[in-house]
């Protein structure tokens, strides 16, 4: 029977278990960073989708962010700087999964209710920031105010403060700065992805049947396959990413002394930091538009470091003479 969680003997977070916990961090805002600085490159690719994936990266920024910090400390007690950090990283982390949840429901809505009219719209990006942002704020500010956040031993944690341990009410504070919000999107995701799924599934069916050209025919279902395939990817990368810290949430619930095995720990700490990263590489590396261009910024930004390949007047030249030059040198 699950019953509140008693105080017990914390978590041990070792040294290479802090290793990979804060490359995980660093990956992750890294990989936040990189979309924000996409968004702020390429305007033409500021889509209404991307433009929700761009607060979904600020959370996540400011969650690695907290993370890092906390795991750095590793703190054994609730200080002021637990409890800022605690704050911080429920704050971005709770309105991560809002926001994460609101860009499967936008594109639901603009794919398969695709006659909503202005709720794809302004109208909705209004209310994706109230709820995303506001009731995470709401949680925060009253979870600090009653002084529930602190130094939680590590079980639902590693290394960073979350929900103190010894509060008489701490189940109820860890669901609502974030069990609860992780359970729904584990139910809420999965079903809106196979709802879109399936919608652009009959719509090319249906399309094929008039194209003529089997070419064009082909070149159709290859993007539909990997438009697809990303879909699945998205419910399912968040579930992997996430499902380690339900884990050890239930096994503290259930007073078990699993919760401290190694490698739950490190798979809780990689799957609460990395989310950031798992995006970049879904969304930039994995897109070929904004990889192409990234790439071309890449190879411009070497030539123009690269000495060798500038004459004296500032212009830039090839490093290799080509063939009819050298002849004609010759000559």
């Amino acid at each position: 029977m699950l019953h509140p969680p008693k105080p017990a003997p914390s978590t041990q977070v070792y040294p290479s278990e802090k290793i990979v916990v804060l490359l995980s961090c660093v990956l992750s805002f890294l990989g936040s960073s990189l979309l924000i600085g996409t968004h702020a490159l390429w305007p033409d690719l500021r889509s209404r989708a991307r433009q929700l994936l761009l607060f979904l990266s600020l959370a996540d920024l400011l969650s690695s962010a907290s993370y890092f910090y906390g795991v750095l400390q590793d703190f054994q007690d609730t200080t002021w700087d637990c409890v800022v950090q605690g704050a911080l990283s429920t704050f971005a982390n709770t309105s991560s999964f809002f926001w994460t949840v609101a860009i499967a429901i936008y594109l639901y809505l603009t794919i398969v209710r695709s006659g909503q009219g202005p709720w794809a719209g302004t109208r909705l990006l209004y209310c994706f920031h109230i709820i995303s942002w506001g009731i995470p704020l709401a949680i925060t500010a009253a979870a600090v105010a009653l002084k529930k956040i602190g130094y939680d031993a590590s079980d639902v944690s590693v290394g960073w403060c979350w929900i103190n341990i010894k509060v008489e009410d701490r189940l109820l504070w860890m669901l609502l700065a974030g069990k609860v919000w992780e359970l729904l999107a584990y139910l809420v995701l999965p079903i809106l992805y196979i709802l879109i799924r399936k919608h652009i599934s009959r719509a090319h069916a249906a399309l094929s049947e008039y194209r003529p050209l089997l070419a064009e025919t082909h070149a159709c279902q290859h993007r539909t396959s990997v438009a697809d395939k990303k879909l699945i990817l998205i419910p399912l990368i968040f579930i992997c990413l996430r499902v380690w810290s339900t884990v050890r949430f239930i096994l503290t619930l259930c007073n078990s002394p699993a919760v401290q095995t190694p490698v739950l720990v490190v798979l809780h700490g990689i799957g609460n930091t990395f989310q950031g990263g798992a995006n970049c590489i879904m969304f930039v590396l994995c897109t070929q538009a904004v990889r192409v261009r990234l790439f071309s910024l890449c190879c411009c930004c070497c030539r123009r470091l690269s000495p060798s390949l500038e004459d004296p007047d500032g212009n830039y030249r090839d490093p290799l003479p080509s063939r009819t030059g050298e002849s004609q040198h010759s000559k």
